[in-house]
């Protein structure tokens, strides 16, 4: 059952997944139609689920589970795993690749970067400690509205430079 972000719990769980490039405006209305379809049938162990997606920045998606009624099975995680990777097929984009990190620039405009040219970024002035940073790792509710956006010298990401 598919809720306002708001309304779950600050300790629901969240799963991100980043796009390798940036979704147009069709294929972004396609996948939220998508995600809001599967997540509305989503269930664990035959119990539907409070939950909670959606793209942000046309890049970043995001699934929400509040466990307080019913918690996410293996099964039930394991499904939407298959959802998106099977969105990704259809629109020719990759939700699974870590090698990239995203940040935003002054104009608010993401970037991607690989982990191991960060370095060389971070040389060259085109990122600094204050540069901020999409921390996709984060696990709840809570972090994601805390610390999903934060400066480079604050998240794990800054050990690469």
């Amino acid at each position: 059952m598919i809720l306002d972000l708001i309304a779950l719990n600050e300790n629901s769980r969240v799963w991100l997944y980043q796009a390798n490039r940036e979704l147009n405006d069709q294929e972004l209305e396609l996948a939220r139609e998508q995600l809001y379809d599967f997540l509305d049938q989503w269930t664990a162990h035959s119990s539907k689920l409070y939950c909670y997606g959606n793209i942000f920045h046309r890049r970043f998606l995001g699934i929400f589970v509040d466990e307080t009624a019913t918690g996410a099975s293996g099964c039930s995680i394991d499904s939407s795993v298959r959802f998106i990777e099977q969105m990704g097929r259809q629109l020719n984009v990759d939700f699974f690749d870590r090698m990239n990190v995203y940040y935003l620039d002054e104009y608010e405009n993401v970037h991607a970067v690989a982990l191991n040219q960060l370095a060389h970024e971070y040389q060259e002035a085109k990122v600094n400690d204050e540069t901020i940073f999409f921390n996709n790792l984060v696990k709840t509710k809570k972090e994601f509205l805390t610390s999903w956006t934060v400066p480079l010298k604050d998240t794990w990401i800054s050990r690469y430079i």
